[in-house]
C-alpha cells in the first residue's frame, strides 16, 4: 500500500517536468508555423513566375476583300482654256460663268477690222493672178500650135510654157494667201471645242484682244470644263498597288455630303510607282450626270481590294518586332515557348495579314513580353485565352 502512493508521487513529478518542454515546443511550433507558411507561400510564387500565364489565340484565315481609305483629288473629265487665235477687239459675249454649252457653240466675237482689209486685198491679188495666168495659158497653148506646124522655134514655145507655168504657180501661192486669211476670218468667231460648262470668263465687250502674234503673252478667254464626268486621282501605296487594277470598284464620299457615297471605278493607272512618293497613280472615273460633285474639290476614295490568295489573320499585338524580323511566340504542345519568324501582309488596323510563317492551327500568344524567350515554360491559363 505504501509503493503506491509514492508511484503517483513519480508520476506527477514527471508530468510537472514535461509540461514546461510541451509548452517550449508548441510554442516553437506556433511561431514556425507562419514562416513555413511564407515559405510555401514563396514557392508557389516563385514556380508561378518561372512559369508565367499566357493568353493565346490562333490565326483566323484573312478576309479576300477589304477597302481602304485614300485622299483623291478631284478633276473634270476634260478641262482647257480657250484663247483667241487673232487680235482685235471683242464685239460680243454669249456666255457667263456656270453656263453650260455644246460642242460648236459660239462663244464671242471679235472685230478684226485689219484681218478683213488683208483678206480683201488677197482675194483682189488672186483674182490679178487668175487674169494673168489666163492670158499666159492662151498664149503658151496658141505657140504650141504654131510649133506643131514649124511656123516658130521650139525655144520662144518653151518660154511661153514657162510664164504660163510661174503665172499658174504666182495663182496657187495667191490662192492660199486667201485660204490663209479666210481661216484667220473665221477665228474672229470663238466656238466651244466641246460641250461642258463654263467655269471662267476673262473678257467683256470692247476687250483689247491679244493672240500673242504682237510678242506679247496671249490672253484666255473662257475656261471650259466638262464636269458631267470627273477624273478622281488617287496615289496607292507600293505595298496595296498589285491589288489596284482597271475595273476595281470604288466609292466617293465628300465633306459637303455627310453619310452620301458616288459610285466610280478604278479606269487606268499610270502602271508605274513614282520613285518619290513610291505609289501608283490611280484614276478613279465618276459619274457627275446631275452636277453634284464639283471640279477642284477633296474627296476620300474608298477601294475595294480583292486579295486571290489571302494568308492568315493575328492581333496586332500578338508581333515581336526583334532586331532579326518580326516573330511571334507560339506555345507548343510540351507547354514550351517557340519564337517563328513569319512575313507580314495587309495591314486591317488592330489585326495583321501574316503571308507566311504559320500553318493556322498554331497557338500564338498575346501581348508577349519582350522578355520572353525560346524553350521557356509557360502555362496557358483557361480564364485568359484569347476569343477569335
Amino acid at each position: 500500500m505504501a509503493t503506491q502512493p509514492k508511484s503517483r508521487s513519480s508520476r506527477s513529478t514527471l508530468m510537472l517536468r514535461l509540461i514546461p518542454g510541451a509548452v517550449v515546443v508548441l510554442a516553437l511550433g506556433i511561431g514556425a508555423a507562419p514562416r513555413l507558411i511564407a515559405h510555401m507561400a514563396v514557392n508557389r510564387q516563385t514556380q508561378s513566375l518561372s512559369e508565367p500565364t499566357v493568353a493565346v489565340v490562333r490565326p483566323t484565315a484573312a478576309p479576300e476583300r477589304r477597302t481602304i481609305d485614300l485622299p483623291g483629288d478631284v478633276q473634270a473629265f476634260q478641262a482647257t482654256r480657250i484663247y483667241a487665235r487673232t487680235n482685235g477687239y471683242l464685239s460680243h459675249w454669249y456666255t457667263d460663268i456656270g453656263t453650260q454649252v455644246q460642242a460648236g457653240q459660239l462663244l464671242a466675237t471679235i472685230d478684226a477690222p485689219e484681218v478683213d482689209a488683208q483678206l480683201q486685198q488677197a482675194r483682189a491679188d488672186a483674182d490679178t493672178e487668175l487674169a494673168d495666168y489666163r492670158i499666159a495659158k492662151i498664149t503658151s497653148d496658141r505657140w504650141q500650135q504654131l510649133l506643131a506646124t514649124n511656123s516658130v522655134s521650139r525655144q520662144s514655145a518653151q518660154e511661153n510654157l514657162s510664164a504660163m507655168q510661174a503665172k499658174q504657180a504666182a495663182l496657187a501661192a495667191a490662192n492660199a494667201n486667201v485660204a490663209r486669211l479666210e481661216q484667220m476670218q473665221s477665228y474672229e468667231k470663238v466656238y466651244a471645242p466641246f460641250a461642258g460648262t463654263i467655269t471662267r470668263r476673262n473678257i467683256d465687250t470692247g476687250s483689247l484682244i491679244d493672240a500673242g502674234s504682237n510678242g506679247g503673252a496671249p490672253a484666255a478667254l473662257f475656261d471650259l470644263a466638262e464636269i458631267d464626268r470627273l477624273r478622281v486621282f488617287v496615289d496607292v501605296p507600293q505595298d496595296q498597288a498589285p491589288e489596284v487594277v482597271a475595273g476595281t470598284t470604288a466609292q466617293l464620299s465628300l465633306p459637303q455630303y455627310p453619310g452620301r457615297l458616288f459610285s466610280g471605278v478604278v479606269a487606268r493607272t499610270s502602271g508605274a510607282i513614282d520613285p518619290v512618293s513610291r505609289t501608283l497613280r490611280v484614276e478613279v472615273d465618276v459619274d457627275n450626270k446631275n452636277d453634284a460633285i464639283l471640279p477642284g474639290a477633296f474627296a476620300q476614295v474608298h477601294l475595294g481590294l480583292t486579295n486571290s490568295r489571302p494568308g492568315l489573320s493575328l492581333p496586332a499585338n500578338a508581333l515581336l518586332f526583334r532586331p532579326t524580323g518580326v516573330e511571334v511566340a507560339v506555345v507548343n504542345d510540351q507547354g514550351k515557348v517557340q519564337l517563328i519568324p513569319v512575313v507580314l501582309g495587309r495591314d486591317f488596323g488592330t489585326r495583321v495579314e501574316i503571308r507566311s510563317g504559320l500553318r493556322g492551327y498554331e497557338r500564338v500568344i498575346v501581348n508577349p513580353g519582350d522578355a520572353i524567350s525560346g524553350g521557356q515554360s509557360v502555362r496557358v491559363s483557361p480564364t485568359a485565352v484569347a476569343s477569335t
